[in-house]
């Protein structure tokens, strides 16, 4: 394997020597086309894909099925407020507002 990378050239950059085997597709990097990922030399393409699958691991229905429920919690909410403060307004007497309430 060490002899492989030794005489190996860059997949990307033909004129440079790679020095690394990405993990995922094994092909031949050199130092501008390889970055280290969670303890590892992957390439870029490699890990734009690994990147990319894990947003949508992330975005699954259990996900989506959160955020409708605590968007409709607010909902449910936020008309449960409105309700109770327009049932306290309603109850207020309608002469308060002409000042006769405290004679």
């Amino acid at each position: 394997m060490p002899t492989a990378l030794a005489h190996s050239k860059c997949f990307q950059h033909l004129n440079r020597e790679a020095v690394a085997r990405c993990p995922s597709c094994q092909r031949f990097y050199c130092r501008e086309c390889v970055t280290e990922h969670e303890g590892r030399m992957i390439c870029r393409p490699c890990l734009d894909d690994l990147l990319q699958d894990d947003v949508k691991e992330s975005a699954g229905i259990g996900r989506l099925l959160i955020t409708w429920m605590l968007a409709g919690i607010g909902f449910i909410t936020t008309g449960a407020f409105f309700y109770f403060v327009g049932r306290i307004l309603l109850a207020i007497p309608s002469n308060f507002h002409s000042g006769a309430f405290f004679d």
